[in-house]
C-alpha cells in the first residue's frame, strides 16, 4: 500500500558528524586532534576558540555557529592544510618563498650578490634554512644598500663562507671596504728556480 508514496533514497550517504572545540594557534591554523593535522583558518581568527566539525571526508570550522573555512579532511599526522588567502601577509611571504624567486630578486641587485646567493642554496642542506638565509641576505640590500651587500658577498666567497651570519658581520664590522688580494702570478720558469721535483 505504501510503495507507490516511496520515493528514492538519498544519493548523498549519511556519514557521522563529530564535534570539537579548538583554539586557533599564532599561525593561523586549527588542529584536529583525532588525526593530529592542522587546518588553515583566516588570521583573524587567531587566538579564538573555534569548533571543528568533521566527517569522513569533510572538516568544517565555526565561530559563533558561522563557517570560516572549509576543508578536505585529510589524515596525515603533523601536516597542514592550507588555504593561502586564510594567511597574513608576514606568513604568506613565507609560503611563496622558492629558490627560482630568490635568484630572480637577486639577479636585479647585483650580479655577485646572484652568484652567493645561488652557492648558498647550494649548499645549505635543508630548504627550509636556505630559504631564511636567503631571505636575510636579501633584507640587507634595503638596510645596507646593494653596493655594501655585493662587496659583502664577494668578501664572503673569497673566504668560501656561506650564510647568512657570514654578511651580517661582514656588515656589521664594515669588513666588506677591504681589498681582495690579487690572485698570485704564475712563476716563471727560469733555469735557477728549483721546482718541486727537485726535493724529492
Amino acid at each position: 500500500m505504501e510503495q507507490e508514496a516511496l520515493g528514492p533514497l538519498n544519493p548523498i550517504r549519511y556519514q557521522m558528524k563529530k564535534h570539537i572545540v579548538t583554539t586557533v594557534d599564532k599561525y593561523g591554523y586549527a588542529r584536529l586532534h583525532e588525526d593530529i593535522h592542522y587546518y588553515s583558518v583566516p588570521h583573524i581568527y587567531i587566538g579564538k576558540k573555534v569548533q571543528l566539525s568533521y566527517t569522513a571526508t569533510d572538516v568544517e570550522i565555526r565561530y559563533n555557529y558561522d563557517i570560516i573555512a572549509h576543508h578536505t579532511r585529510d589524515r596525515h599526522n603533523y601536516r597542514y592544510t592550507t588555504v593561502t588567502e586564510h594567511l597574513c601577509p608576514k606568513h604568506r611571504a613565507v609560503m611563496e618563498w622558492s629558490p627560482e624567486r630568490f635568484v630572480e630578486q637577486v639577479a636585479a641587485i647585483h650580479e655577485d650578490v646572484e652568484h652567493y646567493i645561488r652557492r648558498v642554496l647550494e649548499k645549505t642542506r635543508y630548504q627550509d634554512q636556505a630559504n631564511k638565509m636567503c631571505s636575510g641576505i636579501l633584507n640587507f640590500a634595503r638596510k645596507a644598500g646593494p653596493e655594501r651587500l655585493a662587496a659583502a658577498c664577494r668578501l664572503a666567497d673569497s673566504y668560501g663562507k656561506y650564510s647568512f651570519r657570514e654578511i651580517q658581520d661582514i656588515l656589521q664590522n664594515k669588513s666588506e671596504a677591504i681589498d681582495l688580494p690579487e690572485e698570485p702570478a704564475d712563476m716563471p720558469e727560469h733555469e735557477n728556480i728549483r721546482g718541486k721535483e727537485y726535493y724529492k
